[in-house]
């Protein structure tokens, strides 16, 4: 629109209405780069991994040994180099463990690695 020489423009403003309730926060993924399934996968994994090592150490939380197994760290290994740090972390466990090594190998298949803010 042209305007005439003479004439000043105007620019007007809107104010929204008080009574207005704010809009609701759509729901939407947790982040960009892991979507709910993934988290739910890995955390399926980690409370099956702490209800196997009650299992086979035969006692409560408190009293298991300090036994931390990474999942990060499991999935920059090879299968076997996953395999023998698995034996590693629970050398002082006296029930065999073939079978817990192998479900948690088998659970991990095709998990990605995290890394970011959730990773511990």
């Amino acid at each position: 629109m042209a305007s005439e020489p003479g004439t000043q423009s105007r620019v007007m403003f809107q104010t929204a209405d008080k009574t207005e309730e704010p809009p609701h926060r759509k729901l939407g993924k947790l982040t960009v780069k892991y979507n709910r399934k993934d988290l739910q996968r890995r955390l399926d994994i980690e409370e099956w991994i702490d209800g196997q090592l009650h299992l086979l150490f035969d006692c409560e939380e408190e009293e298991i040994p300090e036994l931390e197994i990474d999942i990060d760290e499991l999935l920059e290994l090879s299968d076997e180099g996953q395999r023998t740090r698995l034996q590693e972390l629970l050398q002082e466990c006296g029930k065999p463990k073939e079978d817990f090594i192998n479900g948690l190998l088998y659970r991990m298949k095709g998990l990605r690695k995290m890394s970011g803010p959730f990773k511990k």
